[in-house]
């Protein structure tokens, strides 16, 4: 289990006045479409997890929640999948002083049902109902704003309708709010959302897709990603993982407490490395140009699947409408870090995100910052823009290149007629502080990438 949470003097100084609810209402079965209130920038926590960090116990995890909340972050995501997340997260949307600050109606919580494991999946009735009771639990609320089938392309179809009818039951029941899919391969995404629009008469609510909008991949914003999926009604595309799990960084890939997780091969990683030294030779981190790219570019490129729920300032209580930033939808992210000084950099990177966007020039000066801000953003976008081009040219052969999910022979482990009780499964336990093993050095990576953790994003 997670330590009791340890809350920062510099958030308990002070009670700054009780932050608004999210506009939600549902009547007569009516619920507020997805796309008016979902923040377009998520809170990922699949970094509180032993395949990111070598111990996410350690990690200030109280810390990031709270001080990306003050930042004006509205939504997290997570799932049971990612170890200890749910308990981390639940835990720190559950002191005193976020309880006071940030009701829990100002924010979004987004988690996932069906993955247990690497090689188990479970996708019945029955377990998507222990799940979502587990969750709730974990997460210390009485409600779900989304809940996501967690990899779809692991189970059959047949599976997947099963969980998303009887998530749509606890829907029903106010258990859950909006439902969802989410995985890696963009077609078997489609495949799916266009299989539930037509077994059920009705759309799923969201998609989520990750490492499929980034430097290295752009399928999701083509006619087999976005286009797509808004044909098969779906309101909302998430794109998470803007870094590609952590690949597109110049220490490579994470390695946690699990050792070498990461599907890419030996000779993509080579390429990102040759790209990685290119963009030092312009005096610039391939992560940071990587990161901006996929925010920046997504917001408009996603936008016909995205939301007009109110952006993060990116500035320490400093609330932002979304009609300060133009007033249209704006593509959703999900962003995901380790430790204060990442999040510090991609909300920097946010703001001046933001700056550039319709009346960025009118809001900056209202605001008291620079008056210059939004030229500023407007000539950043165009500086990565061309280094973005340089990264994919290096690329070459592996732009566009998607790995394999799930591998060839792939078989599902989980019994089917297995009944477990809630907080009683069979799975393995999470590693504590105390029992974190050592990490290990990985056969074939150089050790300078193993120094830093970065911002690997899921």
């Amino acid at each position: 289990m997670a330590s009791t949470p340890t809350e920062h003097p510099t958030t308990t100084s002070t009670f700054p006045t009780q932050q608004k609810p999210i506009p939600y209402s549902c009547k007569d079965g009516q619920r507020t479409p997805l796309s008016s209130i979902l923040p377009p920038l998520v809170f990922g926590t699949a970094t509180f997890n032993h395949q990111y960090n070598s111990d996410p116990f350690a990690l200030d995890t109280t810390g990031l929640v709270t001080s990306a909340l003050t930042h004006g972050i509205r939504a997290f995501d997570t799932s049971p999948y990612y170890g200890p997340s749910e308990i981390l997260l639940g835990n720190a949307l559950a002191t005193p002083f976020v309880r006071e600050t940030f009701p829990r109606d100002s924010y979004m919580i987004l988690t996932k049902v069906g993955r247990i494991s690497a090689d188990e999946f479970d996708y019945s009735a029955q377990w998507v109902r222990q799940s979502v009771a587990r969750s709730l639990e974990r997460l210390h609320t009485d409600y779900l704003d989304l809940v996501y089938c967690h990899d779809v392309e692991f189970v059959s179809p047949a599976e997947v309708l099963e969980a998303v009818l009887e998530l749509r039951k606890l829907r029903d029941a106010g258990k859950i709010r909006y439902v969802g899919i989410c995985g890696y391969p963009i077609n078997v995404l489609g495949d799916m959302a266009e299989m539930i629009l037509r077994e059920t008469g009705s759309p799923i609510d969201c998609v989520q897709s990750y490492a499929n909008f980034t430097l290295q991949n752009q399928t999701l914003a083509g006619p087999r990603g976005i286009q797509r999926l808004r044909n098969a009604g779906v309101e909302v595309v998430p794109n998470a993982s803007p870094l590609g799990m952590g690949l597109l960084r110049r220490q490579g890939v994470p390695v946690g407490a699990l050792g070498d997780f990461h599907p890419s091969s030996r000779e993509l990683r080579a390429a990102v490395r040759k790209a990685s030294t290119f963009c030092d030779r312009h005096g610039e981190k391939i992560e940071v140009i990587a990161l901006r790219y996929a925010l920046e570019t997504w917001i408009s490129v996603g936008a016909s699947c995205g939301s007009k729920g109110d952006p993060a300032s990116g500035l320490p209580w400093k609330h932002e409408s979304n009609d300060d930033v133009g007033g249209a939808k704006l593509g959703v992210s999900v962003i995901g870090v380790s430790n204060p000084a990442e999040l510090e950099k991609t909300m920097l990177v946010w703001r001046s995100i933001i700056d550039g966007l319709e009346g960025g020039e009118e809001t900056a000066v209202q605001a008291g910052r620079w008056y210059r801000a939004w030229e500023w953003s407007r000539n950043r976008q165009k500086a990565v823009q061309m280094l973005a081009e340089g990264v994919q040219e290096i690329l070459g052969q592996w732009f566009e290149y998607a790995w394999a999910s799930p591998e060839p022979g792939f078989v599902n482990k989980r019994k089917r007629d297995v009944s477990v009780a809630v907080g009683d499964e069979d799975e393995q336990p999470w590693l504590t502080p105390a029992a974190s093993p050592t990490q290990s050095p990985v056969e074939g990576v150089p050790e300078y990438f193993r120094k830093e953790k970065g911002i690997p994003l899921r």
